[in-house]
């Protein structure tokens, strides 16, 4: 296996062995041959397209395809033997259709005419054979665009399928998805056109979060300012965790009247601000803080867990007895649902012990979307003519267990107290507990939301700029960005499409960047790998 698409992957360099984040050379390889099948179906979803062919059911399944190869996502071997099968179905199928109307089917590329050959083990020699990352470019620097694009097209899906399953989706987004997995197999791509498609790929994850945007909103409400308490109360309990709003509504459904508190954990903290979630009772607290803590914190949990969507990493052997997964999320041995029935997860939690005393550990504000923030602009924008809010920085992004990222916390410490910071997705809990006042009435840390509500704080900078009628690189704005998967990719590619620049990025660079392809960012955007806390403020504000 070769596998650098994380931040921590192994030596900086890449997983060769088993994965830093838990996934082993069977399902590595399996993940590459599935890449490898959809690239086969895109040729011929492409052609059918020309034709005016468009077949949302293999729209859909390529979106969640593609989500199921994202770093923590689907570890479960059997699983991916099932969507290699199904990739090579629906390609079949759209040939069929192609060719009855005329169009072209003779494609002599390898993932046009590729049969599975059955068993995981065997599908995964054939994925091993492919050596997909090394293989897509002889050329260093067309590979390492070409890599960008495939990891930001995981980051895409992941948004957009969240967002199709809430009933958001625009035939575009898969569009893209297909253009990209067979760009891939493009021999003669040149720097330009890679810069091109790198773009395209920011563009259009922005219209795949303003998909998920209009979809959570649009279902749960806008996010509104809420006190989440971060300690527990006498009562059974279930935690989840993840990122979808649809498993955790359903859940609440589902546990409402029966005497079990729900708590989250992780990047599903901002979902206590919705209106249409937070009117359950049940609907408790928060548990837990940092990535890096999750196998310390689970295990003192006294209820069962829900994995959704993506998560954090796999479970440990002292407690996945009490781990269900849900949708993509899998791993051998570990309980999952298909049916999105909880009963079984309602059953263990009644089984336990719960929470047996009260135990109050303060509370952290949620709630600070674009609705809610530009809801006071003009309060926001008094303040800073009157410099009383002399700079916004937004420190957000991914955590993870890397050494290193102590550097978002003793950042936002040292932020002067006329600053704001804007946080969002799960890079916050290295500080989202932080006291640190407020100017004018404002709380001075605003909690925006997921990783996906970058669309929101996008939307903030772009209505600050318009009440300043300048640019918004020409704002006292300065974006300080942790990264660890592949939603942080493709949310970077969105801000480089906006031509927002000097972004700091941390705690160190990805491994696929080859030297050439980040002089171009550094001298184009002006991209900057974050140095000490002490320096970059210094470096900022003067």
């Amino acid at each position: 296996m070769f596998c650098n698409q994380c931040e921590q992957t192994a030596k900086g360099i890449g997983c060769t062995i088993a994965g830093v984040c838990g996934k082993n050379e069977e399902v590595a390889d399996l993940q590459d041959l599935l890449i490898h099948a959809l690239q086969g179906l895109s040729l011929y979803a492409r052609e059918g397209r020309k034709l005016g062919i468009v077949d949302e059911a293999t729209d859909l399944f390529t979106l969640e395809a593609i989500f199921s190869t994202l770093t923590n996502v689907d570890f479960d071997p059997v699983r991916f033997v099932a969507l290699i099968e199904r990739a090579v179905e629906l390609r079949e199928a759209m040939k069929a259709r192609v060719a009855a109307k005329g169009g072209a089917t003779d494609f002599n590329q390898a993932p046009a005419t590729f049969i599975p050959t059955g068993l995981a083990t065997e599908l995964a020699a054939q994925g091993k054979a492919l050596n997909l990352l090394e293989r897509l470019d002889a050329d260093v620097n067309i590979r390492s665009l070409k890599q960008t694009v495939l990891f930001g097209l995981k980051g895409i899906a992941a948004y957009a399928d969240h967002a199709a399953i809430l009933g958001q989706k625009d035939p575009t987004v898969p569009a893209f998805c297909y253009e990209a997995l067979t760009m891939l197999l493009s021999s003669d791509l040149t720097l330009e056109q890679g810069v091109a498609m790198v773009m395209k790929a920011g563009e259009t994850n922005l219209r795949a979060m303003e998909l998920l945007d209009a979809a959570n909103t649009g279902t749960y409400g806008h996010p509104i300012p809420t006190a989440v308490p971060l300690g527990h109360r006498k009562n059974k309990c279930i935690l989840i965790t993840g990122h979808d709003l649809h498993d955790l509504e359903l859940l609440l459904k589902q546990t409402e009247g029966k005497g079990i508190d729900i708590y989250t954990h992780g990047e599903m903290l901002p979902c206590h601000g919705y209106p249409e979630l937070k009117k359950y009772p049940h609907f408790y607290g928060h548990f837990g803080t940092a990535w890096q803590n999750q196998q310390k914190e689970f295990p003192n949990f006294p209820g069962p867990i829900l994995f959704t969507t993506n998560c954090i990493q796999k479970p440990r052997d002292d407690y996945k007895d009490r781990v269900f997964t849900n949708g993509l999320v899998g791993w051998p041995g570990v309980k999952h649902i298909s049916d999105k029935d909880y009963s079984a997860v309602v059953k263990m939690a009644l089984a336990m012990p719960g929470f047996t005393d009260d135990v109050d550990n303060g509370q952290v504000l949620v709630g600070f979307a674009r609705n809610t923030v530009l809801g006071v602009a003009d309060k926001v924008i008094e303040a800073i003519k009157a410099k009383a809010i002399r700079h916004f920085f937004l420190v957000g992004g991914c955590d993870g267990a890397k050494p290193g990222r102590d550097y978002f916390t003793r950042f936002v410490e040292q932020v002067p107290n006329d600053c704001m910071v804007l946080t969002l997705a799960c890079g916050k809990f290295r500080f989202f507990d932080k006291q640190l006042g407020d100017i004018g009435g404002i709380p001075r840390l605003l909690d925006v939301g997921q990783c996906n509500d970058a669309y929101s704080a996008i939307q903030i900078a772009v209505a600050l700029a318009k009440a300043f009628d300048c640019g918004v690189n020409d704002l006292p704005l300065s974006l300080v960005l942790s990264w660890y998967e592949q939603k942080a990719v493709a949310i970077l590619l969105t801000l480089l499409y906006l031509g927002i620049k000097d972004i700091r990025l941390g705690p160190s660079l990805p491994a696929f960047i080859s030297p050439a392809v980040l002089e171009f960012l550094v001298t184009t955007f002006g991209i900057k790998p974050v140095d000490t806390p002490e320096a970059d403020l210094k470096a900022i504000l003067g």
